[in-house]
Order: C-alpha cells, then sequence, then structure tokens
C-alpha cells in the first residue's frame, strides 16, 4: 500500500501529465523573454527549467542556443521534443525532478524558469549560471489583478520577494506593477526579472 506522500506525488504527476496531454495551440514564451531576448548571447547552453510545453525553450533555439529544457511531466518533454525535432531546433528535453535535481553549478550560459515557484531551489538556479549568465525569471505575485495562477499563496510572490530571492545577481529588468494605476494595462498578475550573474 502507498504511503500518503507517494500517493500525493502521483496524484501531482496525474495532474500535470492530464494538463499537458490536453492543452492545444502553439506554446508560447514568458513574456519577458519575449521583450528582452534582444539582451540573449549568440551562443551558448540554456536552460529552460520546469519548461512545460516548452515555448521558452523553442525560443531560446531559435536564437541559436543549444537548449536543456526540463519538466516534471513527461507529456511536456515528449511534446517539446517532437515540436524540436520538426523544427530541427538544438533542444534536448528530459523528465526531471528539478527540486531533487538542481543544475550543477557553472553550468549555464542562460537559465529561464516560468510560472514556477520553489524557493528553495533560487540558491542553485543563481550558483547554475556561469559568470556572466543571464536569468530571466516570470511568475505569479500575489498582489493580483485576475484570477489568473496559482490559489495557494505560497506558490505565489509577495511584493518585491522575487529580488530578495536572487540578492548576488545584477538585476538587468524588473516588472512588478501590482494594484498601481490603470489596471487594463500593463504586466499584471506576474513579476519579472531579468538579472546577470
Amino acid at each position: 500500500m502507498p504511503s500518503d506522500s507517494t500517493a500525493a506525488e502521483e496524484a501531482r504527476r496525474r495532474k500535470w501529465q492530464g494538463r499537458y496531454l490536453a492543452a492545444e495551440g502553439e506554446p508560447h514564451p514568458a513574456r519577458i523573454l519575449d521583450e528582452l531576448a534582444f539582451l540573449l548571447p549568440a551562443q551558448g547552453l540554456a536552460l529552460d527549467l520546469a519548461c512545460g510545453r516548452g515555448g521558452n525553450a523553442l525560443l531560446l533555439a531559435s536564437r541559436g542556443l543549444q537548449v536543456r529544457a526540463w519538466d516534471y511531466a513527461r507529456a511536456a518533454a515528449d511534446d517539446l521534443q517532437q515540436r524540436a525535432a520538426a523544427r530541427k531546433l538544438p533542444i534536448r528535453a528530459e523528465v526531471r525532478d528539478v527540486v531533487a535535481a538542481p543544475p550543477a553549478p557553472d553550468s549555464f550560459d542562460v537559465i529561464v524558469v516560468g510560472y514556477f515557484l520553489e524557493r528553495a531551489l533560487t540558491p542553485a538556479i543563481a550558483a547554475a549560471l556561469r559568470p556572466g549568465g543571464l536569468l530571466f525569471y516570470e511568475t505569479f505575485v500575489r498582489e493580483a489583478v485576475s484570477g489568473q495562477g496559482p490559489t495557494n499563496p505560497a506558490f505565489r510572490l509577495a511584493t518585491n520577494e522575487l529580488l530578495r530571492l536572487f540578492p548576488g545577481l545584477q538585476v538587468l529588468d524588473y516588472r512588478e506593477h501590482a494594484r498601481v494605476g490603470d489596471l487594463s494595462r500593463g504586466q499584471r498578475d506576474i513579476a519579472s526579472l531579468v538579472a546577470r550573474r
């Protein structure tokens, strides 16, 4: 008989498998990566961490980077690998529990994290950047305008928390508009960071 933690883990895995199997249409990159792709190096090794359907990985590879894409769900990794092969893009998608097996230190020129939050992993993410490496990070905040994103506040950032999670990196761009001004305009519900080691 499986333990409660094993049963919970299996339920979590089934949830994400089902979500990716049901997904339709073309995956999109994180808004911050799409808008600031001109900051990317011309070559190097990039990681799309918790890649989901791989919109970030596809953009990175189309810009000339070699890409590793890791996700917890096999459906996500398999779908991305098929898209990459069809487009002849240099992406290696893998099923990987990034919490249990974080990236090694000094291993990537670019790391992108979109809509994934595991606070305990942030020191390993920062350390995995090579000197001069870039981090693009975008995820949901608690001070939201819409109902989009996780309902559990533990999976949402507090005000300015994303800045505090990467204290040793040089901030190149930070956005968190919260509930200020015209709520129908601007980037709402998320915080975005681009930083360099």
